[in-house]
């Protein structure tokens, strides 16, 4: 199975032309004083008057909901003032990717500034697993003496633990963001928006979204006590926690809308001006050789250089680590902690890496296009903390749902049916995979999670079964179409449009995340100038060109022996518009996120195959088409693959030599004149000539003075009898 078996469609949301839409896009500019191209994109997006543009990038169109109204709230508030008021012993039992690390430095730290004893339990990925345990509630009752858990990012689907809990005296208060199962756990209180009898307006906030908004409850309720405004209440929880908030809400890529877009953008600013030791000492050690500069504060920095970094202390290590940096009050030990941290960051890599590439072997093995629509692989040897992130880039290479199981540490030796996997897994849109699984409970230990990330255990006899039965489930949910995958496009631009005042304006739709999603942009039938390979050849940087201006574009992930293009190629490229300094100099850049040759030209380029296939088969050719080769189309051709050769360059395709060829009339070479030059030359044994694939040649060149008379060639003289006379 190739990854280069679904191409991406790409889905244009403004394709212009429309006259009446063109003229209120143009109206809309005029009254907002913005240019046409942002203009574009916002009315594209649903805002198509100048008030609602304004309130959109002045974010007047969101408020804070009154936290309230969250079902259990008023109980949770209850019972955890009860708790500080008594002097109990408090457990924050959390998660440990960072949503989970967020939401338990968050709680640690506003329950500890009111005297509350405290303290927090974050499993380990690896020996205990997502969730609540009972092995892990029996050392908070027996080590701690533990009164009351609070749950943050986990909890709704932990029953039996909660329980378990209530048999030992310890009370619970769930706190959770995740979909939940049809009975709910019996705790104290059960905060979850996603609770199917939960009237909260917002149902898409993070686990430390849900967190924050307990803190807010339990503010105005103080607030109220004391006979102070909610107002007051809820400005001093923002402006005390609205940056844990922000980086949980962007680690977990939830919708940037609502009330995530106001916590996203206020924790962004306080971010930028941050007295937290450790989030500073994270934020230089992750700018590395840019600490020197001021570093734009922004969700692509936060989802790209702090949070991986964070994510890796519990996919490798102990999510504790994180916790700690986020609450130190010493510059020296939080420096200690974010090296701790970037050093972790790179062992994942490594090992990110190593179990992609055994991954994609088995894939390329077993799995058979036509019939499956889940990949379901399994190893004894992958680490558990990493095939979630390998997961992601599975179904991104792939376009299908993805679970990778791992079985490393539940047995020593020969495996054993009885062994049980943890598994974590990724969906693509039209296919719920907390709904899949649920198709599939009976041969599940356990699983929970989002639409599209979900977690499970396993019992190693059941995986053949259940590879069946979800990728029964997904053939009746999933349609070939929407297995293709399909690229949001916002518009067309030209390559004139692309300025840096361009790039001003864009800043102010920030912050960009899902549903508000950074700008894509189409730039057709650009040339492609270079290919230059960057990063030791795991990037790609290309300078296009179009109207006479030349941009360099950047293609991450991509190695230049991928491209589907060649060097003088017109394509057609969907990219983020890019400011980028480099020693002192700004400058735009595109950001590629697919390209593809330019659809008129592989139309044009397709005919020109046929046609020279069927010349070869015996058609009759027309002067006016200008296949037949002369001596003087022959020249540039040998010279430029001679000096190519000597050069060190001996392969090409028939498609890159087209782009750098010129024929004797200045155009560039046609498709099947070369293919007759090539032809004739290793007829002619003016060098040696090899096909291991089709158009693409391998050649070697001996030197000679000897001039040679092309009208020997059998093929030539053949070519000239097929001629049209008259």
């Amino acid at each position: 199975m190739s990854q280069k078996t679904r191409k991406k469609k790409w889905s244009l949301r403004y394709t212009g032309g429309d006259k009446d839409i063109d003229a209120k896009i143009k109206a809309l500019s005029t009254e907002t004083g913005l240019g046409e191209v942002v203009t574009r994109l916002l009315y594209t997006r649903g805002l198509d008057t100048a008030d609602a543009v304004r309130s959109f990038l002045h974010k007047d169109e969101v408020c804070f909901h009154d936290p309230f109204q969250m079902q259990d709230m008023d109980r949770a508030v209850e019972r955890v003032e009860q708790a500080l008021e008594r002097g109990e012993k408090i457990a924050i039992y959390g998660d440990y990717d960072v949503d989970g690390v967020t939401s338990v430095s968050l709680l640690y730290l506003y329950l500890t500034s009111r005297g509350g004893t405290v303290g927090y339990y974050i499993p380990s990925r690896s020996r205990e697993g997502y969730g609540l345990s009972m092995p892990a509630i029996d050392r908070l009752k027996n080590e701690q003496n533990v009164q009351l858990m609070i749950t943050v990012d986990t909890g709704i689907t932990a029953n039996a633990e909660t329980e378990y809990a209530k048999s030992l005296g310890i009370d619970t208060v769930v706190t959770d963001h995740h979909e939940c199962h049809a009975e709910l756990p019996t705790a104290c209180a059960v905060v979850n928006p996603h609770r199917p009898d939960d009237a909260y307006p917002f149902k898409e906030l993070a686990g430390v979204g849900v967190v924050f908004k307990l803190v807010c409850a339990m503010e105005i309720a103080r607030a109220e006590r004391n006979g102070e405004t909610r107002i007051s209440a809820m400005r001093k929880a923002c402006l005390a926690y609205g940056d844990l908030v922000a980086i949980g809400t962007i680690a977990d890529v939830m919708p940037v809308v609502d009330e995530n877009r106001l916590i996203i953008a206020l924790g962004l600013d306080l971010i930028t001006k941050t007295n937290r030791p450790g989030l500073r000492a994270l934020i230089d050690a992750a700018s590395g050789a840019n600490t020197a500069k001021k570093r734009k504060i922004n969700s692509t920095f936060i989802g790209f250089g702090i949070a991986p970094r964070m994510n890796a202390a519990g996919r490798v290590s102990s999510a504790s680590i994180a916790v700690e940096l986020l609450l130190s009050e010493d510059a020296a030990t939080a420096e200690e902690l974010a090296e701790q941290l970037c050093e972790l960051n790179v062992q994942r890599q490594v090992e990110e890496n190593r179990i992609a590439e055994q991954a994609y072997k088995k894939i390329e093995q077993t799995m058979d296009p036509t019939r499956d629509r889940v990949i379901v692989i399994d190893d004894d040897t992958w680490q558990q903390g990493i095939i979630g992130i390998v997961s992601s880039r599975i179904t991104e290479r792939y376009g299908l749902p993805s679970i990778l199981i791992s079985f490393d540490g539940s047995t020593e030796g020969v495996p054993i049916m009885t062994d049980l996997g943890k598994g974590s897994g990724r969906s693509v849109r039209g296919m719920n995979l907390v709904d899949a699984l649920a198709h599939c409970e009976d041969l599940l230990v356990r699983f929970g999670g989002h639409e599209l990330a979900a977690g499970l255990t396993i019992q190693r006899s059941n995986i053949d079964e259940f590879r069946k039965r979800i990728n029964e489930y997904a053939r009746t949910v999933l349609s070939d179409e929407a297995l293709c995958g399909s690229l949001d496009v916002d518009c067309e631009v030209g390559i004139r449009d692309l300025t840096m005042n361009l790039a001003k304006e864009l800043e102010l739709m920030e912050p960009f995340g899902i549903s508000n999603p950074v700008p894509c942009f189409m730039l057709s039938n650009a040339r492609v100038n270079a290919i230059i390979p960057i990063g030791g050849g795991k990037h790609t940087k290309l300078i296009v060109e179009k109207d006479g201006i030349k941009m360099n574009a950047i293609w991450f992930s991509v190695n230049p022996v991928d491209l589907p293009f060649e060097e003088n190629d017109p394509i057609d490229l969907l990219f983020q518009l890019n400011v980028n300094e480099f020693q002192g100099v700004t400058s735009l850049q595109m950001i590629v996120q697919d390209a593809r040759v330019n659809p008129a030209y592989e139309k044009i380029y397709e005919e020109q195959v046929a046609r020279y296939e069927a010349i070869c088969a015996g058609d009759k050719v027309e002067e006016c088409e200008n296949v037949i080769p002369t001596r003087e189309d022959f020249v540039p051709v040998y010279k430029y693959l001679r000096k190519e050769y000597y050069n060190g360059h001996n392969i090409f395709t028939v498609r890159r030599l087209m782009g750098s060829l010129r024929g004797n009339d200045g155009r560039c070479i046609g498709y099947a004149k070369l293919k007759f030059i090539i032809r004739i030359m290793q007829e002619l044994r003016l060098c040696e000539v090899d096909e291991p694939v089709k158009d693409t040649y391998m050649f070697a060149f001996q030197f000679q003075t000897a001039k040679t008379n092309i009208e020997k060639s059998s093929i030539l003289r053949k070519l000239k009898t097929q001629l049209r006379r008259g």
